[in-house]
């Protein structure tokens, strides 16, 4: 997903990189403890938990790793409680903690995921929905899921722009996921991220795209300084008699548009 270091390296250098490095240390260790602590609960707490208190538990646990990594947290709007599909632009793999930390959901992610270590048993219980990338129709079976969840009055998110990208634009809304909310049915819950810091309106530490490995985007954000994720709700969307592919481009036009004033 990423630009190469070589090409695209906005975290520190010289002497700041100096400077940054004990603070990257104490976060990064801050996160182990931070994962451990929520692997361990997956356990003995969370097979427990009602839905009110599963989203509670995922709303905590997901600001205070926003907090350890240094990441402020500025939200605009409220969700509306209940079924719904939560539909956002993506930036990188921190949108998962940022969507959770103001509306905890259920997720579709590749089932590689599920194998990952510590991470993998934490957003298996969390409801995550499983996509086979190589079977042709597994689609239609999380189709099937997203619906069903939200059936039973959970809350759903996905990306529609199918990839990361830097923070500027909208990327292309692809329609099939949102079939699911038009199945179920349940209202569309447009959500806006942006990423900012002390010198960039858009900032580049946090756009997870071209070539960036996952150690290199942890790194940027750990020694990071002044980072901020704005999250903004915008107004629920029905989907009542909706086309997928006009409601698709509607939801895009409104992040888009959303989008750019944040920006300015």
């Amino acid at each position: 997903m990423s630009a190469a270091l070589g090409e695209r390296s906005p975290g520190p250098s010289g002497l700041g990189l100096i400077v940054a490095v004990p603070l990257a240390s104490w976060r990064l260790l801050r996160v182990l403890l931070h994962v451990l602590v929520g692997y361990v609960r997956s356990y003995v707490i969370w097979p427990g938990l009602d839905e009110q208190g599963w989203h509670e538990e995922t709303s905590n646990w997901s600001r205070q790793l926003l907090c350890i990594l240094g990441i402020r947290l500025e939200v605009q709007g409220q969700a509306r409680p209940g079924a719904k599909l939560v539909v956002a632009n993506h930036v990188s793999w921190l949108d998962i903690v940022a969507i959770n930390s103001v509306v905890p959901s259920r997720f579709v992610s590749k089932a590689e995921v599920a194998k990952w270590p510590l991470i993998g048993r934490m957003v298996t219980t969390a409801g995550t929905l499983y996509l086979v990338r190589e079977r042709r129709r597994d689609a239609m079976r999380v189709l099937g899921l997203m619906s069903q969840a939200m059936r039973e009055g959970h809350t759903v998110a996905v990306f529609p722009e199918g990839t990361t990208g830097d923070g500027h634009e909208v990327m292309h809304f692809h329609a099939n996921l949102l079939q699911a909310a038009i199945d179920a049915p349940a209202p569309v819950q447009p959500l806006v991220l942006r990423y900012s810091d002390p010198q960039h309106a858009v900032s580049p530490i946090a756009a997870y795209v071209g070539d960036t490995t996952l150690m290199q985007s942890l790194w940027w954000i750990v020694t990071a300084r002044g980072l901020c994720v704005h999250a903004r709700i915008l107004p629920l969307q029905a989907v009542t008699h909706a086309d997928r592919r006009a409601l698709a481009e509607l939801l895009q036009a409104q992040v888009a548009e959303s989008l750019k004033a944040l920006n300015h």
